[in-house]
């Protein structure tokens, strides 16, 4: 830290000793200190303007192409999970809310079409909390599914630009702290009342977080790519009818 602090003070320095020197070459040419005064003044009041230009506009300017190419990233990175893991994660979360078919109903995405309307679909959701039963679903299966995911989940955890998406880091951690849960358990049957609330709680976390993630990447897909849209509405984890295949209506 000093090191560099020291080198932007010679910097500093230097620059000013140049533009004195210069100054001074200049007068000795002309030997005209009004003119040279002139020029002076009208370049110091210049530099707000130029620090306008250069810091408000061009600054943010590049910053904003620069966090938009971050985010491009990020949702390609995102994609790859619900391809791999988030869609059959979603699925088999699903078997465990006691009221499936509200978030059915909800996140069908038949009535959405704009951005406005996802915005209103998250807004909707964000208040939303399921009531989530584990002896409802088949928490083995579960275990085994993730514990088969353990690898590509540590890769998604090291990818440096996903470490910027606050709300995707959430996902993940809550993710693998639902798998660690469930691989400290051997046997789900004779589950204590106590214990099957705490694993109601991870994965009403783990579900939450899912879903209003996948909410993000399906309004990024819609409004940036509709091909790939296209075939993320036809593999909804909350449709009824999920299928690839495109058939006529």
């Amino acid at each position: 830290m000093f090191k560099r602090n020291r080198g932007l003070l010679f910097l500093a320095l230097g620059l000013i000793l140049t533009s004195a020197i210069l100054y001074t070459i200049h007068y000795q040419m002309f030997h005209d200190f009004h003119h040279l005064a002139v020029f002076f003044v009208e370049d110091v009041a210049f530099i707000p303007i130029e620090v306008l230009i250069v810091t408000l506009i061009i600054h943010r300017a590049l910053h904003n192409q620069e966090k938009r190419r971050l985010m491009n990233k990020m949702n390609m990175a995102i994609g790859t999970f619900f391809s791999h893991v988030g869609n059959d994660l979603l699925r088999q979360l699903r078997t465990f809310d006691g009221d499936a078919p509200v978030i059915d109903q909800i996140a069908s995405l038949n009535h959405v079409e704009t951005v406005k309307d996802f915005n209103r679909l998250k807004n909707a959701l964000s208040s939303w909390e399921p009531v989530m039963m584990p002896v409802q679903g088949d928490l083995a299966e579960l275990r085994g599914f993730l514990m088969s995911r353990t690898d590509f989940l540590m890769r998604m955890l090291e990818n440096q630009n996903l470490l910027e998406h606050e709300s995707f880091t959430d996902l993940l951690w809550a993710v693998f702290h639902l798998a660690d849960e469930l691989s400290h358990r051997s046997d789900f049957s004779e589950m204590p009342a106590e214990d099957i609330e705490h694993i109601a709680g991870d994965l009403l976390r783990a579900y939450r977080a899912a879903v209003l993630e996948w909410v993000d990447y399906m309004k990024h897909l819609k409004s940036d790519y509709p091909y790939l849209y296209s075939l993320a509405d036809r593999l909804n984890p909350f449709g009824v009818n999920r299928d690839a295949v495109i058939r006529k209506a």
